[in-house]
């Protein structure tokens, strides 16, 4: 039933596209993405610039939506024991082509094979290419969860496990689990220029790449043989505007379509404008203050929770999210199944900070706090929320240093394990588990990658990873309660706040939806006459 619903949808979009203007959709994106294979990464500016328009996966979800539906697999069976997924693929799917490659086939099971296997094994021979750091795939624990990846023919591929996974449909729809041509990958290992992959991308998605210029813009063709029906756009383009003002005034100008992330302060100022629809969700996300828990005098729970007591957690959200963010006390968001409502958030009292710390022996401390370049949903404004926060720890005799990179550095500094300070970053969700927050954010797996905090605790880890292998929702809600009771306990983080998400769009683009994972989606979208 669901594959029928997701085959109709193409087909009704072919068909309102004779009523859209053919015309390229512009988005001024927020910043440059780190590259275009999404394996390699984790931050939404690159998803949004390669695993949306270009790539597809075995399943996806509905846009706007956390339902998982049929993608290049159109259906799977699951062992009884939970241990095996056979997938039947999709036939007569296409791959793009590019000066450098025109495919000779369809997409097949060695497509699947491929785009897995290099992540997973560490002799294949994309393992190392464009940096191998596969820091989802590592820190959901794959490499622990997947025994192989089979080929039972052109159409069908079983995963086999090494245990139960609960979320395993929902984990393959994510940026991640793009699949990539094999054929494509042979051609630039032989070329002597695997580094394509990253650089020129092909996928079967509903844009294919055309050209990119560094922290300027990106141009993508609409591929008019897709799988679900080509986009009645006639092409899309990013016009990548880091300055959330600039953004506001190319979007009043008609030089872009849909912005996102807009200045808190002009939000107001969008509503009563009539050639501005603003449309606004719940966001399904965190911010946080993440601490080296490996690098001192961080590793001392009683400094983490000192400084958090000292964070005035309401003056962040009054003068940064300006009302449209609410204080987080856990680090998964109160929309998601399984908050822990009743855990009590660290109070804001700077004096008892003080006495902790001094009671520790930490006096005259100096750190750096690290602050993004960029807008993300989960914070609008990291400069001033790390000033807001280096008020804060002078009251208590903390002296902090502020410092900042470009977005694709400042991401991959983060990862190291002898990064100094505390560094304000955040989550949206990927796929509506609390897996994906509490494991893949704070598991012992993502030490070095996506675990910022360095934060292996075993108590914890033996939670989120007993809630893992059962299918039992309640069980599962109940592992991950507790875990968040340990969490708080042990204060790896500081979490700031959770957001409303903004998306401000011309009035005369039509089918664009907020997506609750964060995304920003072109297909389905059109340009009305």
């Amino acid at each position: 039933m669901k594959l029928k619903q997701t085959l109709a949808t193409g087909a009704v979009l072919s068909v309102l596209a004779s009523s859209a203007i053919a015309a390229p959709l512009v988005y001024c994106s927020e910043g440059s993405p780190e590259g275009f294979d999404p394996a390699l990464f984790t931050s939404g500016t690159t998803f949004d610039a390669s695993s949306h328009p270009i790539y597809n996966h075995l399943t996806e979800f509905v846009t706007g939506t956390t339902e998982v539906v049929p993608g290049l697999a159109e259906s799977w069976e699951v062992s009884e024991d939970g241990l095996e997924y056979t997938f039947n693929l999709r036939q007569g799917v296409k791959f793009h082509s590019n000066d450098a490659f025109t495919p000779t086939r369809d997409f097949n099971a060695d497509d699947v094979i491929f785009s897995f296997e290099r992540q997973r094994l560490e002799d294949h021979p994309y393992h190392e290419v464009s940096g191998g750091t596969w820091e989802y795939f590592e820190g959901m624990s794959m490499p622990d969860l997947v025994a192989s990846v089979e080929k039972i023919d052109d159409y069908t591929v079983k995963f086999v496990l090494n245990r139960p996974e609960a979320p395993f449909i929902a984990n393959l729809a994510m940026d991640f689990a793009s699949i990539l041509s094999a054929e494509y990958a042979d051609a630039m290992m032989e070329a002597g220029t695997p580094e394509q992959l990253n650089q020129a991308p092909i996928g079967t998605g509903p844009f294919s790449f055309v050209a990119y210029q560094k922290d300027a813009v990106i141009r993508y063709a609409t591929n008019p043989d897709y799988w679900e029906g080509a986009s009645s756009l006639e092409g899309l383009i990013f016009a990548i505007t880091p300055d959330a003002s600039v953004r506001y005034q190319k979007l009043k100008a008609g030089e872009c379509h849909v912005m996102p992330y807009p200045n808190p302060a002009d939000i107001e100022a969008m509503k009563s404008d009539p050639d501005i629809n603003v449309l606004e969700q719940e966001g399904l996300n965190v911010g946080y203050l993440g601490y080296n828990t490996q690098q001192e005098p961080f590793d001392n729970i009683n400094v983490r929770k000192a400084l958090n007591m000292a964070i005035d957690k309401q003056a962040i959200i009054d003068v940064v999210f300006q009302g449209s963010g609410q204080i987080a006390k856990n680090p998964i968001p109160p929309t998601m199944w399984s908050y822990n409502d009743a855990i009590e958030d660290d109070p804001y009292d700077p004096e008892a900070a003080k006495s902790m710390l001094e009671a520790e022996g930490v006096t005259d401390l100096s750190m750096k706090i690290w602050a993004m370049p960029v807008q993300r949903p989960y914070n609008p404004n990291a400069r001033r929320m790390a000033e807001l926060i280096q008020e804060d720890f002078s009251e208590i005799g903390v002296d902090v240093e502020i410092v900042s990179y470009e977005w694709g550095e400042y991401l991959s500094r983060s990862r190291e394990l002898d990064r100094d300070g505390a560094i304000l970053l955040g989550w949206t969700g990927d796929n509506g588990d609390p897996d994906n927050f509490l494991a893949v954010l704070l598991g012992c797996d993502g030490i070095g990658n996506s675990n910022r905090a360095q934060w292996c605790h075993e108590p914890f880890e033996e939670l989120i990873q007993k809630a893992k292998v059962t299918t039992d929702v309640e069980e599962r809600t109940a592992l991950y309660e507790e875990a968040q009771v340990v969490f708080k306990e042990q204060a790896p983080w500081a979490t700031i706040a959770h957001s409303v998400v903004y998306m401000p769009v011309r009035p005369e683009v039509s089918g664009y939806k907020v997506h609750p994972l964060g995304g920003h989606i072109f297909y389905g979208v059109e340009l009305a006459q």
